[in-house]
């Protein structure tokens, strides 16, 4: 198949000529269709070169003119459509023809005489025709052939036949941004490390600070190792009598059943912790007129004011203020904070239902007890059973009001008003209110317990008792006396006869000192004993045991009990008629 590109069919078949713009990678030319203008130019050129080849071959003004340009046209035929005839002798174009591929031949030089005609404007004859030097367009960006610079000369080109781009150059940005991302990354680093420094020396500080907090206030409550003084000298320790400590006495009277259940509500401040100081009603304490007296005949005789006063005398205490608690308050107050639980120990019956119906309070733990229930099982008191058990019911229930009560002091506050009680002074609402709210806190916290004054069948104190509730509780610690308060003398009977108590006791009210009763020994001494432990009460630890016709040699230094100032143990040898 023959796949040659005819210079010449752009005219004939009605289509643009082709020009050549180059080579393939087989050396082939390369043709496309010209433009209209680059056509018709294209097309003159051909035919001038033609019509030149047609004269040299002697066919001047005679035969047919395929391409129209001679001088015998046909009149009025325009085979371009232009309107005017080519001139008669054109003038032969510098490079001279074209080949069949549309390469130029060499200039000047004609087909031979007599030579075939070839249409295609190469010679007929087949000898080697000699190499012309074709003239190829290049397209651009495409190497050309080798052989296009024989000379070996580089074409001449201006820098006008050339539009460049200017690209912007990113490597630069890219080379200030890497600057600034290292430059900003530096500086984090080190800011991170100036921030965890910093958090580093905080840290330091606040240890600091609470390892001396730590330190201080184990020093404050004397609980550093070798700094606390169990004490040789006052029976008592340094540290329990730094606490602070806040104290209100409560009375529940029974308006129904009678009589009267007596506690101690303490806060110690220091410690942080709350404790109600469970008091039986068989406490012997001393009356106004030095007489011995009991707890329960107190608060009936001498009222509020007089038994606490009393109450500060046996145990050290400093007393703040009384509440009295009556049942029908209790009641109100029980429902005021929306009902308590208690581990109960016993059913308790209705006192207002028939024999045979179902207990008020049932025995189980966890007992949603409302305020009718709780005066019940408060205040009862089984057949056979001692004061204690009743006491202790107490304190379970105010155990259970102060967890429900609230710990903001003025909702406290607010709760003792709606109970319309009146207070006796020097206590007022809101003092009750606010001391109510922080054991309130510390219940709920874990940090209030009960605990029972242990007392002997006589009501005095024992040593048990000073330990674990006088001195710890308490505070344990003897008032200072005034300069012209008589001296306080504890006496305990270890003569194994009964009356030598109250014989030692009226002995001594004579003298001028005020009798505190320290109970009976479990089994009978030799020889009488008269302690004191201040340097200062020497003296009148020996007007002492002259009083009660001791012997001087008796007197010696060492451990006061029952929270005066001289401690009296009565022997065998003391013999109440001298």
């Amino acid at each position: 198949m023959n796949d040659r590109y005819d210079a010449g069919h752009g005219a004939d078949g009605g289509g643009a000529p082709y020009e050549l713009v180059g080579y393939d990678e087989y050396g082939r030319p390369v043709y496309r269709q010209a433009t209209d203008q680059q056509a018709q130019h294209h097309q003159q050129a051909q035919q001038a070169q033609q019509y030149d080849a047609y004269q040299q071959q002697g066919h001047q003004g005679y035969g047919y003119d395929p391409y129209a340009t001679g001088g015998h046209q046909q009149p009025g035929y325009d085979p371009y459509g232009t309107g005017s005839v080519p001139p008669q002798q054109p003038q032969t174009p510098a490079y001279g023809s074209y080949d069949t591929y549309g390469a130029q031949q060499q200039g000047g030089q004609a087909p031979q005489q007599g030579a075939p005609y070839d249409p295609y404007g190469q010679s007929a004859h087949t000898g080697q025709q000699p190499r012309v030097t074709e003239q190829t367009a290049h397209i651009p960006q495409q190497p050309g052939p080798a052989d296009d610079d024989p000379a070996g000369t580089a074409p001449d080109y201006r820098t006008e036949q050339f539009a460049f781009v200017e690209e912007p150059d990113g490597d630069s940005e890219d080379v200030i941004d890497w600057m600034k991302f290292t430059e900003n990354r530096t500086e984090r680093r080190e800011e991170a490390k100036r921030r965890a420094r910093s958090r580093i020396v905080a840290l330091a500080v606040v240890l600091a600070l609470v390892a001396a907090g730590g330190v201080g206030y184990l020093w404050y409550a004397g609980k550093l190792p070798g700094l606390s003084d169990s004490g040789a000298g006052t029976g008592t320790t340094t540290a329990a009598g730094a606490q602070k400590r806040d104290v209100i006495v409560v009375h529940l009277h029974d308006t129904t059943g009678g009589g009267t259940t007596t506690a101690l509500l303490v806060d110690n401040t220091t410690t942080e912790q709350g404790t109600t100081v469970l008091l039986p009603n068989s406490l012997a304490l001393t009356a106004d007129d030095g007489a011995t007296t009991t707890l329960a005949k107190s608060v009936e005789d001498d009222g509020s004011e007089g038994t606490r006063t009393a109450l500060d005398t046996v145990l050290g205490t400093d007393i703040e203020g009384t509440w009295r608690l009556d049942t029908p308050f209790l009641l109100t107050l029980v429902d005021l904070v929306g009902n308590i639980e208690v581990d109960t120990d016993t059913d308790v019956p209705d006192p207002d239902a028939k024999k045979g119906e179902a207990p008020l309070v049932k025995k189980g733990k966890g007992q949603t007890l409302s305020g009718k229930m709780a005066v019940a099982y408060a205040t009862h008191r089984g057949s056979g059973e001692a004061q204690n058990a009743q006491l202790e019911r107490f304190g379970q229930v105010m155990h259970g009001v102060l967890r429900k009560m609230t710990s903001d002091p003025d909702a406290a506050t607010l709760t003792v008003q709606t109970l319309g009680q009146i207070l006796e002074p020097p206590l007022t609402d809101k003092d009750l209110g606010d001391f109510l709210a922080r054991l309130s806190d510390r219940a709920k916290g874990g940090d209030h317990k009960s605990a029972l004054l242990p007392v002997q069948d006589d009501g005095t104190l024992t040593a048990e008792a000073s330990d674990s509730v006088v001195k710890d509780v308490l505070g344990g610690t003897a008032k200072s006396p005034d300069e012209n308060a008589a001296v306080s003398v504890s006496v305990r009977n270890a003569t194994g006869v009964k009356d030598h108590t109250e014989k030692a006791r009226v002995v001594l009210l004579n003298g001028g000192f005020t009798f505190r009763a320290a109970g009976t020994a479990a089994a009978p001494e030799a020889t009488s004993e008269v302690v004191y432990a201040d340097a200062a009460d020497k003296e009148n630890a020996t007007e002492v045991a002259k009083t009660l016709g001791l012997d001087a040699g008796s007197v010696t230094k060492g451990n006061v009990t029952g929270n005066a100032r001289v401690s009296v143990v009565l022997g065998q040898d003391y013999d109440p008629g001298s």
